[in-house]
């Protein structure tokens, strides 16, 4: 049996930076070199990352989402060397497999009784996509509307209801007769739906950039005003879904059951892209309703076998290990943890989250030095102080995180829900000593600051 994947990774030991700055997205590895993110991970297990020393770094990332069980989890791994094993016939195509049946009656049982048809593809956007596609067809109607800083993916159709501008420069003319209303704002939805014209209203539940959440009554008057113009009601629950908020699913907060939920990430084990749109049967009906319609929406490598089986070994992982519970838990320790440091440093300005899905925010302090500080930071780059929160996070605490969105002063964390108590408290004692050090700012705040306001600068000047 040939070793060939282990003797390349044996054969070229560090080389990860040399050939993406080679063959792949130099501006990438500029970034990850200019923050000093540029290690060599060698292994990983759970939450934890290790690189070439063997030094233990704890991940806030998990991927943006995707390692909800974090990484190589033994039931998945087992799932998967069953279905090789198995030499199982896959994507056939003229066929319809066992395991893709088996997930969606899985995923179902998790969702509102009157979401009873699945669709599987091959991630969010994907999703996204089909969301889009099926709600037109269903509606009869070309209008979609989405959120102010919504994130939906970055293919054509997703990027329409993109509502960050830094993502959709320069990629246009994108979908005609996609509308964007503010989050968390019912009177500008409602006066988007009244015209009787909207297809659908795709939403975030707790948007992921800035993780921003809405007001108690925003969800369920939205849904009602959905219901009264004809609107499909949609949760892109990509990145918010499957446990991550301490709840299944988001919307569950609110108690709102939507037309349709959007899902990806976590769904994948963390080894095999899978995504998927939960529907009523109205809608699943009025686009495939006849024989000759059966193949009019699809994906070549939806359903395949290792996705499927990644799905259900990360479904009964998330019962059996109670991971819904523990991100209710834990993230809730972490938030009050860290908002009860509010009172002690007067950068940090507000701490929200629900679960394992966390923000901190930081904004200009009233003492006069400290107000001097975060404004050259912030005049050379909006959103620069939060570097001096992640990056010294990373470099003297092993902590990856990453920043909420482009130009907020707002960290987030996402951590893999199997995080411990030993986790909660090695965050804890981190920010404690970070967000303390930047009150000092002839200290870790000015070394750091001059920094990255010199690269901020060079490329503005390259720009």
């Amino acid at each position: 049996m040939s070793s060939y994947i282990k003797d390349l990774l044996q054969t070229h030991p560090g080389k990860n930076f040399d050939l993406h700055d080679a063959h792949l997205n130099t501006q990438m590895v500029r970034v990850l070199k200019t923050i000093g993110y540029d290690r060599v991970y060698t292994r990983a297990s759970g939450p934890y990352l290790y690189d070439s020393q063997e030094n233990e770094y704890l991940d806030l990332l998990s991927g943006f989402g995707v390692f909800a069980l974090g990484r190589n989890h033994p039931e998945v791994v087992q799932a998967l060397r069953d279905v090789l094993d198995a030499e199982l016939p896959d994507l056939v195509q003229m066929d319809v497999s066992l395991l893709s049946g088996l997930l969606a009656e899985a995923l179902l049982k998790h969702c509102p009784p009157k979401l009873s048809k699945m669709f599987f593809c091959n991630s969010g956007a994907e999703a996204n996509e089909a969301a889009i596609k099926f709600a037109r067809y269903t509606t009869r109607r070309e209008k979609i509307v989405y959120c102010e800083h919504g994130f939906h993916g970055l293919t054509l159709g997703a990027l329409s209801l993109n509502g960050e501008e830094v993502f959709r420069e320069g990629f246009g003319p994108l979908l005609p007769g996609c509308v964007a209303v503010p989050f968390d704002n019912l009177p500008a939805l409602e006066n988007a739906l009244k015209n009787q014209d909207v297809a659908a209203f795709i939403f975030e539940p707790i948007q992921g950039k800035g993780v921003n959440i809405p007001s108690d009554n925003y969800l369920p008057e939205a849904a009602k005003l959905c219901q009264k113009y004809g609107t499909l009601f949609v949760a892109d629950e990509v990145q918010t879904g499957m446990g991550r908020t301490g709840k299944f699913w988001a919307v569950e907060h609110w108690g709102v059951e939507p037309d349709m939920i959007l899902m990806a990430k976590a769904l994948s084990g963390g080894f095999v892209p899978v995504g998927a749109v939960a529907m009523t049967a109205r809608i699943m009906d009025a686009v495939f309703n006849r024989m000759d319609r059966a193949v009019v929406h699809g994906s070549t490598f939806s359903k395949n076998n290792m996705a499927m089986a990644a799905g259900l070994a990360t479904l009964k992982v998330i019962e059996e290990e109670k991971l819904v519970e523990n991100a209710a838990k834990i993230g809730g320790e972490i938030v009050d943890g860290i908002r009860a440091m509010i009172p002690k440093y007067d950068f940090l300005k507000q701490v929200r989250g629900k679960g394992l899905m966390i923000a901190v925010e930081f904004g200009s302090p009233d003492g006069l030095l400290r107000k001097a500080a975060f404004a050259g930071l912030e005049a050379a780059n909006k959103g620069l102080f939060s570097q001096t929160i992640t990056i010294p996070l990373f470099k003297n605490h092993r902590i990856l995180s990453q920043v909420a969105g482009h130009g907020m002063n707002v960290v987030k964390f996402l951590p893999p829900l199997v995080v411990t108590e030993k986790d909660r408290d090695w965050i804890l004692r981190a920010m404690d000593q970070v967000i303390g050090d930047t009150q000092e700012v002839g200290g870790a705040i000015k070394d750091l600051g001059k920094n990255l306001i010199s690269h901020a600068l060079k490329q503005k000047a390259g720009a």
